[in-house]
């Protein structure tokens, strides 16, 4: 599946899966570079989902009035 198609919960499995077989160290170097390939892939767009629900969270948070003046939102 393309990785711009998934979830945030799918690919982050995807990538436990990938970091866990590469960690083994049983997986030969042509399949290694395509493994971190897809797991950089799969970082970049969990980063970029998870930008985005900050981002949503922020306008919720704000629209009800939000944090007071000089008030940090953390989400983690």
């Amino acid at each position: 599946m393309p990785v711009r198609d998934m979830s945030f919960e799918s690919a982050l499995k995807e990538l436990e899966t990938i970091v866990a077989r590469l960690e083994q160290g049983e997986v030969d170097l042509e399949d290694s570079i395509a493994l971190y390939e897809r797991g950089q892939a799969l970082k970049s767009h969990c980063e970029a989902k998870l930008k985005s629900a900050e981002s949503r969270l922020e306008k919720i948070v704000q629209g009800a009035g939000g944090p007071a003046v000089g008030e940090r939102l953390d989400v983690a």
